[in-house]
This record gives structure tokens, C-alpha cells and sequence, in this order.
């Protein structure tokens, strides 16, 4: 399995990413996926060292920052039903407020942005945002009643308040809180490091994690197929 993993790399169009480095490109991939799926620097790092690799926590940190510049958007999509929805996460002491999308179908998550305040304005944004990388003609987004209903109409998109079916947003939320539960000292910074490793994290899940519900493939493969 430890094979496996090593031999596994990002898409070979992000090979540039690794240029003029002197550790080999699946070691570093192992490394950033390790922190992708839960890992501390710390313990990425030493588990590398167990590898018999060597490198700094910030040799880390760096791996994981390049290749977030570098990852893929999302497949677009032309999804039917979508929840959206919000939560606050901490950056530098002070609040701020992740907004994400998910297909409900392939499980894809379509698009996540960090703002510095929540309500109407931000999910218009991000709904308006959204509407620029995907195919909403015949979308139905599931929200819950903060701010939403005003924007969908203020955009013309469809919706509908539903506090069951969108219960997969809530699931990815608690995913990504269990994960930054894990290194969340590495988020005092700048926004702009947070929004890189949602960018990451977002692929990992998009592209490298299979899902059960889905015969083992990832949301990717699901949209792309």
C-alpha cells in the first residue's frame, strides 16, 4: 500500500509545479496528499522522515501552497440539484465564512469561496460566481433560509428551502472541520493561504478521494463519464 501511494502523482500537467526540486516528485505528491487527507505538518513530516525523507515543516508548507496555485478547477457540470450553504471558520484570530456548492448527484463540489461577512451580498456573490464556471439552466439549489432565498431571486436561479435532502453539505462541512481540527495553528496567515488549501482540499475531494455511494469513483470521474 505504502508503494502505492508513493507511486501516485497530481495530473502530469502539474509536473512544471515540482521544477528545480530535489526531492522526487511522487514523495513530495505522497506528502501533500498525507496533509490533504488529515495530517499535521508535523506528522507528515515525520512520517517522511520515517521514509528515511528529511525536510521542514516549511519545505512542507510550500509543497502544499505550489501545487495549490497549480490544481484544476472542477469538471463543469450541469447539475440538477445543489446545496449551498455556509460556515465560519477562524483565520488569524478573526471570523470569517466559507461558502461551498455541491452537486447532490456526482458529489462534486462545485465551488467554494471564503468572505469576510455572511448574509445576502456574500451568497450572491457566490451563487453569481458559480453560475460563471457551471450550467445552472436547470439547477434547483437546497438552502436553508439565511440570505439565500433573497439572492437565488436577485439572480434569477431556481430554489427551494429544504433541511433534509442538502444534509451532504452539512457532511463535508464536518469533514473539512475535522481536518482543520488537525492543523488549524497553520492558519495564522493570510486569507490568502486559507483559500489555497480549500483549493487543495476541494481537489483532493473532487478528484483523488472515491466515494462508496458513487462504486468507488471519484466526484470527477463521475461527471466526467
Amino acid at each position: 500500500m505504502l508503494a502505492d501511494l508513493l507511486s501516485e502523482c497530481f495530473a502530469a500537467d502539474l509536473e512544471e509545479t515540482w521544477e528545480r526540486e530535489r526531492t522526487a516528485t511522487p514523495v513530495r505528491a505522497f506528502a501533500v496528499r498525507l496533509h490533504a487527507t488529515g495530517c499535521s505538518l508535523r506528522e507528515t513530516t515525520t512520517i517522511l522522515a520515517e521514509l528515511g525523507v528529511e525536510r521542514s515543516h516549511q519545505a512542507v508548507w510550500q509543497w502544499v501552497h505550489r501545487l495549490a496555485d497549480s490544481v484544476p478547477d472542477p469538471p463543469t457540470a450541469k447539475p440538477s440539484r445543489v446545496a449551498v450553504d455556509e460556515t465560519a471558520v477562524k483565520i488569524n484570530g478573526e471570523w470569517s465564512w466559507l461558502y461551498a456548492a455541491i452537486d447532490l448527484d456526482t458529489k462534486l463540489i462545485l465551488d467554494v469561496a471564503l468572505f469576510g461577512r455572511h448574509g445576502t451580498d456574500p451568497a450572491a456573490a457566490f451563487l453569481s460566481g458559480l453560475a460563471e464556471k457551471h450550467d445552472l439552466s436547470d439547477t434547483t439549489f437546497l438552502v436553508d433560509q439565511f440570505g439565500y432565498r433573497t439572492a437565488l431571486a436577485r439572480l434569477g436561479l431556481n430554489g427551494r428551502v429544504d433541511y433534509t435532502d442538502r444534509n451532504l453539505i452539512e457532511k463535508w462541512f464536518h469533514t473539512l472541520k475535522m481536518r482543520l481540527d488537525r492543523f488549524h495553528n497553520s492558519w495564522v496567515g493570510s486569507r490568502q493561504s486559507v483559500r489555497q488549501w480549500l483549493a487543495l482540499f476541494a481537489h483532493y475531494y473532487n478528484r483523488l478521494r472515491p466515494h462508496q455511494s458513487l462504486d468507488n469513483r471519484t466526484p470527477a470521474d463521475e461527471v466526467l463519464n
